[in-house]
C-alpha cells in the first residue's frame, strides 16, 4: 500500500469502494450526463419555444405535445391525493405530523396514478416520450 493510501482514514477508504461499487452498477446513468450537467447551459425558453418545436418537429412534435399534457395530469393527480389524504388523516386524527405525512404519501400516490391514468388517456406506452424531449433538447442546443 502507499503511503496516501495508508493516511486514508477508514470512513474515506470505505466510501471510495462504496462509490465505486454503485457507479459500476449504475454506469447507465452516464448516458443522461449531457442532459444533467451540460458543459454549457441552454438558453432560457417557455411554452412558445416549445410550440415551436411542436410545430416545427412533424414526428416528435405531437409526442412531445402529449407528454406536456400527461403531465398536468399527474400534477392534478397529485393536488387531488394530496388535499383528499390529509383532510382525512386530520379530520379523524387531528395530529398534525399525520396529516403532513398523509399530504405527502397522498401526493406521490396521486400523482402516480394521475400519470398512469394519461398514459392510458393519451397512450404514450405506444410511443417513446423520452425521444421526444431528446429532440427537443437537441433542437434547443441548435437553435442556440
Amino acid at each position: 500500500m502507499s503511503e496516501t493510501e495508508e493516511s486514508k482514514s477508514f470512513f474515506r477508504k470505505h466510501w471510495g469502494g462504496f462509490k465505486e461499487f454503485w457507479a459500476e452498477r449504475f454506469s447507465f446513468t452516464n448516458n443522461y450526463s449531457r442532459f444533467l450537467d451540460p458543459e454549457k447551459p441552454l438558453h432560457e425558453w417557455d411554452s412558445s419555444v416549445v410550440q415551436e418545436f411542436i410545430e416545427s418537429d412533424p414526428v416528435h412534435g405531437p409526442v412531445l405535445k402529449k407528454a406536456r399534457q400527461a403531465a398536468r395530469f399527474g400534477v392534478a393527480g397529485a393536488a387531488v391525493g394530496a388535499i383528499s389524504t390529509a383532510r382525512f388523516a386530520w379530520k379523524w386524527s387531528r395530529s398534525p405530523h399525520g396529516a403532513a405525512l398523509s399530504f405527502a404519501f397522498g401526493a406521490v400516490v396521486g400523482g402516480t396514478f394521475g400519470i398512469e391514468i394519461a398514459n392510458h388517456w393519451y397512450q404514450l406506452y405506444r410511443v417513446d416520450p423520452m425521444a421526444a424531449q431528446v429532440k427537443f433538447h437537441e433542437w434547443l442546443e441548435k437553435r442556440a
